[in-house]
């Protein structure tokens, strides 16, 4: 059996798939390998799913070889604009479902799982809509000549996805790499396989041709090396850590030099000047940090204040931290719920104890909420330093450093002061300050009196260590085509 009759409290009764997802089909691991996934909130097992070895790489990548040489290079762009669509409309369909899978596997509140699946909706029916307006360009070089460039899809694509946004990033990574004419092998994290194999059930429902989209469930240091190493990949996309990234690159480098795009770690910079509206800028602040669990590659960690407001800031921070309900993901006013492991929840402690140990002030927080389960406190540290650990390393908890800045310079410095790049916010009523300050932000993403807005129009990525190339928007579709030079000579022959 490759499925499991399994219970959510915000679904019930649901059978969820535990194969690999090989050719269209679910099937067991050739080694007959398994893993448990574990329940967050209760620290308990779910289910165990298939576990993909080299050996079941192997057989993914061959299905989508075969795919990708064959029917799926027939495959109009219209068709493969229509097949993602009615992916969409099928997650739309099932959205409860798939909301209350994220809600179980990884612990988010099911108010934010629902927007979550939400959003693999609308990316999925955005590429399905680009499918088919891919072009190249005629180049005009002389009358002798016709020339002309075409983009054309890069081949089998190895993706490796993380645990925190487990079918988002599903929908960030496949639909461009279809909408472009390539097919797919994709790792799911082995925290967070339960809705993406839920996901692949609907890839077959949408009538995608088998070998085009191969969904694996495996550990990174098996599957996923397998991945970044294979000769028969033609490009390796991963989001995760940089040390993950490093290691990848690496892989990609010494096997068949395959293109690589990372979505790396980190450490952003949320500013506070004297002239912004407090109570708007403490709610964005809220959510740019603790949306998640902290569980966000660009969460919004070292908050800055500029000294004119910074006391009156912190207290009305403490009050609105302290308002964030932490607890059951099904209940449907929790905002927090559980870290997504007993590692993750161990690596957060240690940082707090880190801080501590350093001399910053807990503000509040810092300690374990309640006694099962991987719940942590929303977590607040005051009278750091730029060197502390706490504000230089990716912590990916409920947990922030607030400090406070004199001047626009300043804060553009210590906002930079960071190796990661990957996005920053900046809280102001002036425009020219806005504008200033983000133009010298060094970070892929700058938000203006806001946090967390991402869209599936609106590229993703890192500039520094956080990351190559760019998800979403029509800047993702150049992570998955190579672009082709055609001439053709009209005149006679040139050398006799």
């Amino acid at each position: 059996m490759v499925t499991k009759e399994l219970h959510t409290p915000h679904s019930g009764k649901y059978t969820q798939p535990t194969g690999l997802f090989i050719n269209n089909e679910f099937v067991k691991g050739v080694d007959g390998k398994t893993f448990e996934t574990i329940n967050p909130a209760t620290e308990k097992p779910i289910v165990a799913v298939e576990e993909a070895t080299e050996k079941d790489v192997d057989i993914a990548v061959a299905a989508a070889r075969k795919a990708f040489n064959g029917e799926w290079r027939q495959t109009t762009p219209e068709q493969r604009g229509r097949y993602l669509v009615k992916l969409a409309d099928l997650v739309e369909r099932d959205a409860e479902q798939l909301a209350a899978i994220e809600a179980l596997d990884n612990g988010k509140a099911i108010s934010m799982a629902k927007v979550d699946v939400s959003m693999v909706a609308g990316c999925l029916r955005y590429y399905g809509g680009w499918a088919d307006k891919i072009t190249g360009s005629v180049l005009d070089t002389n009358h002798e000549m016709f020339s002309y460039t075409r983009q054309e899809p890069i081949g089998v694509c190895g993706q490796i996805i993380p645990w925190n946004f487990p079918l988002l990033m599903w929908a960030w990574k496949i639909g461009p790499a279809i909408a472009t004419g390539n097919t797919v092998v994709l790792k799911t994290a082995e925290q967070t396989p339960l809705s993406a194999l839920y996901a692949a059930k609907l890839v077959k429902e949408a009538g995608f041709p088998p070998g085009v989209i191969n969904i694996l469930s495996g550990f990174g240091k098996i599957a996923g090396a397998a991945i970044s190493s294979h000769m028969d990949i033609d490009k390796v996309a991963f989001t995760g850590s940089t040390i993950v990234g490093r290691q990848i690159m690496k892989s990609a480098a010494s096997s068949n030099l395959k293109k690589v795009t990372l979505e790396l770690g980190g450490k952003s910079p949320n500013i506070v000047f004297n002239d912004a509206n407090i109570e708007n800028a403490i709610s964005w602040v809220n959510f740019g940090i603790f949306f998640n669990h902290g569980q966000c590659c660009c969460a919004g960690s070292r908050i800055y204040v500029q000294e004119g407001i910074y006391d009156k800031f912190v207290e009305a921070f403490k009050k609105r931290a302290l308002q964030n309900k932490v607890g059951d993901p099904f209940a449907g006013d929790t905002f927090q719920g559980p870290q997504v492991s007993q590692l993750q929840f161990d690596r957060i402690m240690s940082y707090i104890d880190a801080g501590k140990k350093a001399g910053a002030k807990v503000e509040i927080g810092g300690e374990r909420e309640g006694k099962q389960g991987y719940f942590i406190q929303p977590t607040i540290f005051s009278n750091v330093t730029e060197d502390m650990k706490i504000m230089q390393e990716e912590i990916f908890g409920p947990v922030c450093s607030i400090a406070k800045f004199k001047t626009e310079e300043d804060a553009i410095h210590v906002g930079n002061n960071t190796t990661y790049g990957l996005a920053a916010a900046v809280h102001t009523s002036s425009l020219n300050t806005a504008i200033r300050v983000s133009n010298a932000l060094k970070a892929g993403t700058v938000w203006v009196n806001c946090y967390n807005l991402l869209h599936h129009q609106i590229p993703f990525g890192g500039f520094k260590e956080s990351g190559i190339g760019r998800e979403l928007g029509e800047a993702a579709l150049a992570n998955y085509t190579q672009t082709k030079s055609v001439t053709i000579r009209l005149g006679d022959a040139m050398f006799g």
